[in-house]
């Protein structure tokens, strides 16, 4: 009674205060000084600040509205408690559904009206270009353009240069895939280690030539393999004469020291920048800067993308926070090319949407030609600039298609030579703004072989000789490095290096989707083989939770002196899950766009660091649990816990671990890897449907128990499913216990229905479990929670539609399958591109599906088995993240098809005008709009974490846990390919089809929120937000828990204690992206600091905020960190740039930090 009264008495004040500083609002209007001037008598600017004043007050109104529910939510929910059995059981209701009575404790949702500002956006200039708009507006003809196909012809006047010389920048470079054709160790063997042995000595031989290289993967294997000389020629001084000729006066090289070898961006690869999330490339950034840092003393300072086949802002986000300057990408759709050539706005500076300050602004250069090869690199005609690739001389194994070969440079026809190629020069240069150009001058794996170092350089430096020795020509030749060239302009134009050049534009937007020519549409690699997209995802989730549980347990055991009795040694596991990781982020390992052997090779080092970073877990997990930490005692021979799940190998699904249970009990530990307090229903397989959970104090829980299923109609034997809610600690451990024996009232069976459209199946039963079987029933049936109830169609067991359970209205949500075939014509579809023969069609099933339903306490699911596709749509029966959303995954094997690719269409009533939203890699959301002057293809868009629609009412996203393609062909339609199987190759090098699909898990969650009266959506704007609510059912999408059945043991074992890391929450605008531990001077052990990295995020407060299930707060970017971690200390703590490489200002006292929204911190921390 007394909490009864307390909760009244505090409702009440609440209450009251809100009325008050209504009255007092109101109070305000009334009073305004400037009425009573006027005499009562208005003119119309006063009526309009009245209606203004009006206006102000009724979004008053309905915030306090908002906050008043929310505390009625939370009054509502202790009055529940109080009044309730102690025992908070499930209970069936006469209407047939389950009741879970709400959580002793109440949790809040408090939003500071600050924070909400952000997504309004609307602060500071619109850039020139901005590429949504550049996209409608571009007429995308593909206009013959003479010698450059997709161009114009270029004029200039020679006397253009008469004022100001002609600086031209030609950069030898190599590009190196770290697997496509050949796998990574057969590309290093046969190639890339010839490229760069040659690479020291020819270097050596004259101190004009210069050499850019990009893959730190590829540069870090050589330099493992390297004696100490070539070590020292590359990173510090050394004599020379070794190599041949001495260098005049100078004492040594240094390589990289003197400018000679560039390292650009210094990431482990060059990553692909449609599939890949936001941490990973981070991840893969840390990984090359650090491992430059170490090795070379090199810090990169432009990044250099030719390859990766469209580009993201994210990465010049990435660059410009790393303290790069300018950046060079080259996969941009033909007809863009075009017109940033004609409109001069080939470099610009390239802003992020959100951005008011210019922050975010990073110098861009984008290439103007079809590739980066040689024959399109020097000018505008390939024919040409062929003749200027001296690899392919006459009497070597590549030639000009164009039919006339290369000469070598001599005394007679150098100035005939020389005025050739200035030609190109020229009018490639009237593209630009200024007159310093760059002439890239390579192609891939290039100068393998020293005769082609030879052939290149000698003939180059003639021709430069010459040109230089010819003032009135007012050109200056050179080979240089890609910074080189940027500096050589920013001297120029006057500006400080990577400031905003007098004049030139600036551009916001992406560069999806590329079209290298005709209809070509690089949208087909958003999907292809998405067994491995998915892998890679798992394989993330895992480094993120390894990294933060290892750097927590090695803080804790230094901190009680127990740092030689922990295994630091996995250090080294978790150094190579990193590179594993970092190298499938390649634009050829993610993209699916690689030879079959080369992804069986990323397959297996996937697998291999999965299995690596699942011990580093358990060894953490081990030491954390433990109550007496004295106790602890490795042995990798007996792990103190088991896997959650195996793989038998690296293209077969995970199994579960079952926990076999007998008369002693078994425990297992939860690690939820998310930096909020969770929420969650785990499930573990048992080998009885006789379970007993007890919690941590032995207090007995509710659980729901079923069948396991290894058909449709088919119950596996001796093993079986128990689910229940459990609350986790942020980044913690938790754990349960496990007893055989019967509950009765706590061990709660679900109940099933088979639907057999007529179809003649055994099916096996249980008597554990309630089983009716509906022979040829079709009548639409629902599942529902405490948020909604759910529509299914009896006949092909898909989601029809969803009614809020504050609304009578229901909102459609129809799901349906398709096909889409290849066209007949000589291009297909192949691993990039998508080329169909037209819309899709409906999928139609040999056989009608068979249909399961499961009903229980805490969670419901349908399973329509299909013969290509099984669907599982889930509800949980939870309050707060868990119960909001749907959970959808589909199981899909199109092993018979034959150039078919399989969509799932959501057919919806909202109304979104053709414009659609998707994310960048899980960072940021790009609008996109349904362009219908472009074929059907060209439509699509990555879907790395989500994509949604709305209108003025409605949001609906769909969440993945795996990279897609996606697209809104309709209104109120999002369409996203599950897979793709092709029987030819698409003439892009790869030389195969897509014919080595696995059966493959695609997982969703589908979130329907409804906007907040006069939080309506602005039209217009180019950025757009997920809510709070959404980017939470992403992370629990992306991040499960991690269920560790500790290995069977003699009894008593030790005692087991939950893992509470955090003293205080983190506000839940923030994600803790990485808790990283950086490596000592012996590259197999850790250092006592680590690399903490936040991300604030933006969110869109305008939808709905329902109880979350915890408390979430918000603080205005502020992050107490000195007192986060419990029982740690910070030490030390230093902002840096983010790849660590640049202090951004000294170490401080002071603990607390403040993020802008969107921004992306990293803190050198050290915890003791």
């Amino acid at each position: 009674m007394k909490l009864k009264k307390q909760v009244t008495v505090c409702g009440a004040a609440i209450f009251c205060v809100a009325v008050f500083s209504l009255y007092l609002m109101l109070d305000r209007v009334q009073h305004d000084p400037t009425r009573h001037q006027n005499g009562g008598n208005f003119p119309r600017s006063q009526i309009s600040v009245l209606q203004n004043r009006i206006e102000q007050l009724e979004q008053l109104l309905e915030e306090n509205h908002e906050i008043i529910s929310h505390i009625k939510d939370s009054v509502l929910e202790l009055t529940a408690n109080v009044e309730g059995p102690p025992a908070l059981l499930p209970y069936y209701t006469a209407n047939s559904s389950w009741v879970v009575p709400p959580e002793p404790r109440p949790s809040f949702f408090s939003i500071s009206p600050q924070d909400c500002q952000f997504a309004l956006g609307g602060r500071g200039q619109k850039p020139e270009l901005q590429m949504l708009t550049v996209s409608e507006e571009l007429p995308f003809d593909n206009v013959d353009g003479g010698v450059w196909k997709q161009g114009f012809d270029i004029s200039y006047s020679p006397h253009d240069w008469d004022t100001e010389d002609l600086q031209v920048f030609v950069v030898p470079h190599s590009h190196n895939d770290p697997g496509w054709i050949k796998t990574f160790d057969k590309y290093y063997t046969e190639q890339t280690q010839h490229i760069l042995n040659s690479m020291v000595s020819k270097l050596q031989e004259d101190p004009r030539r210069r050499f850019l290289w990009a893959e730190v993967s590829f540069f870090a294997k050589w330099w493992d393999n390297i004696n100490a000389q070539k070590k020292a020629a590359v990173r510090r001084p050394v004599p020379v004469g070794e190599h041949g000729r001495a260098v005049g006066p100078r004492m040594g090289v240094r390589l990289v020291g003197n400018g000679q070898l560039e390292i650009a961006t210094g990431g482990w690869v060059m990553p692909d920048e449609a599939n890949s999330h936001y941490f990973a490339l981070i991840d893969q950034l840390i990984e090359g800067h650090q491992w430059l840092e170490k090795n070379l003393g090199a810090t990169p300072r432009s990044g250099w993308a030719v390859d990766p086949f469209g580009h993201s802002p994210t990465m010049p986000y990435l660059l410009r926070r790393a303290n790069l300057t300018s950046m060079l990408i080259q996969r941009v759709h033909y007809a863009i090319k075009k017109h940033f050539a004609a409109t001069h706005s080939l470099e610009f500076m390239w802003r992020q949407t959100w951005d008011s300050d210019s922050s975010t602004d990073i110098f861009c250069h984008m290439m103007p030609f079809y590739s980066y090869d040689v024959p399109h690199t020097c000018g505008p005609d390939p024919k040409i600039c062929c003749q200027f690739d001296f690899k392919r001389l006459p009497g070597g194994r590549i030639n000009c298609p164009w039919k006339v070969p290369p000469r070598a440079i001599t005394e007679e026809n150098v100035a005939e030579r020389a005025g050739l190629l200035l030609d190109q020069y020229r009018k490639k240069s009237r593209l630009f703004r200024s007159n310093v150009l760059l002439v890239p001058l390579g192609d891939d794996f290039r100068y393998d072989k020293p005769h082609e170092w030879d052939a290149q350089f000698f003939n180059y430096q003639r021709l430069f000789d010459f040109l230089n020795s010819k003032p009135d020509l007012h050109v200056q030749a050179q080979f240089g490095t890609l910074s080189d060239y940027f500096d050589a302009l920013y001297k120029r134009t006057g500006v400080e290096p990577g400031a905003r050049p007098p004049g030139f534009p600036v551009l916001s937007g992406d560069f999806f989707s590329y079209a290298d020519r005709e209809d070509h549409y690089w949208t087909g690699y958003y999907t292809s083989r998405p067994f491995y997209k998915s892998l890679d995802r798992v394989l993330e989730a895992h480094l993120r939770g390894a990294e933060i549980l290892y750097s927590l347990a090695v803080a804790h055991a230094r901190r009680s002196g127990l740092a030689s009795q922990y295994p630091l040694s996995n250090f080294a596991l978790l150094t190579e899950a990193r590179r594993t990781l970092g190298l499938f982020q390649h634009h050829d390992a993610i993209t699916g766009t690689a030879k079959e052997a080369v992804v069986v090779d990323y397959g297996v080092r996937l697998l291999r660091s999965l299995v690596n970073l699942k011990q580093v877990v358990i060894n953490a997990a081990h030491y954390l649990v433990l109550g007496d930490k004295e106790t602890y005692h490795f042995d990798p021979e007996a792990p103190f816990l088991q896997m959650d799940d195996t793989r038998l190998n690296h293209d077969a699904l995970p199994e579960r671990t079952v926990i076999q249970l007998d008369s002693s009990p078994r425990y297992v530990v939860l690690f939820n890897p998310l930096e909020q307090e969770r929420l969650s229903v785990v499930s573990l397989l048992v080998s009885s449907p006789r379970v007993r959970v007890l919690s941590e104090e032995g207090q007995p829980l509710a659980v729901q128990i079923s069948a396991h299923w290894n058909s449709a109609t088919d119950m596996a034997p001796d093993v079986y499913q128990v689910s229940l809610p459990v609350r986790l600690p942020a980044l913690g451990l938790g754990v349960l216990q496990l007893q055989l024996g019967l509950d009765g009232p706590r061990t709660l069976p679900s109940s099933v229905r088979i639907y057999l459209h007529g179809r003649q199946l055994s099916i096996s039963r249980h008597e554990a479990f309630p089983l009716r079987i509906i022979d040829s029933g079709t009548s639409d049936f629902t599942l529902s929670n405490r948020y909604m109830q759910v529509w299914f169609s009896g006949l092909t067991g898909l989601l029809k539609s969803i009614r809020r359970v504050d609304e009578e209205q229901e909102q459609r949500v129809d799901m349906e399958f398709l096909i889409y075939g290849t066209r007949t014509s000589k291009d297909k579809s192949g691993a990039y591109l998508f080329l169909p023969d037209g819309e899709a069609k409906p999928y139609v099933p040999k056989d009608p599906p068979v249909l399961r339903v499961t009903e229980g306490p805490f969670f419901s699911e349908v399973v329509a088995y299909y013969e290509h596709v099984h669907q599982v749509v889930r509800l949980y029966n939870l309050p707060g993240v868990e119960g909001l959303s749907l959970d959808v995954s589909l199981l899909v094997d199109i092993r018979d098809y034959v150039n078919k690719e399989l969509a799932l269409r959501i057919q919806t009533y909202i109304h979104s005008q053709g414009t659609f939203f998707t994310d960048l890699n899980g960072f940021q959301v790009q609008p996109r709009r349904y362009l219908k002057k472009l074929p059907l293809q060209a439509n699509f868009y990555p879907m790395p974490v989500m994509a949604y629609l709305q209108d003025a009412q409605n949001r609906l996203t769909l969440h993945t846990a795996q990279a897609l393609g996606v697209s809104s062909l309709h209104d109120g339609q999002l369409e996203v390919i599950l897979d793709r199987r092709l029987m030819q190759d698409d003439n892009r090098g790869l030389g195969q089809g897509l014919k080595d699909n696995k059966r493959t898990c695609n997982h969703f969650r589908l979130l329907l929120e409804r906007r907040t009266a006069g939080r309506e959506v602005q039209d217009g704007l180019s950025t757009s937000y997920p809510s709070l609510l959404s980017h939470l059912t992403s992370m629990y999408l992306n991040t499960p828990v991690l269920a560790l059945p500790v290995a069977k043991r003699q009894l008593p074992g030790p005692a087991l204690r939950s893992f509470h890391p955090l003293a205080s929450s983190v506000p839940c605008d923030f994600h803790l992206l990485n808790l990283r531990t950086l490596q000592a001077e012996d590259d197999s052990l850790p250092s006592a600091e680590t690399a903490l990295i936040l991300h604030r995020k933006g969110f869109d407060c305008g939808l709905e905020a329902k109880n979350l299930g915890f408390n979430c707060t918000t603080s205005q970017g502020k992050v107490a960190l000195g007192s986060l971690f419990h029982g740690l200390d910070v030490v030390f703590l230093q902002p840096t740039s983010l790849t660590l490489l640049y202090p951004l200002a000294s170490p401080s006292n002071g603990t607390d930090i403040y993020l802008e929204p969107m921004e992306i911190a990293t803190f050198r921390l050290r915890l003791g």
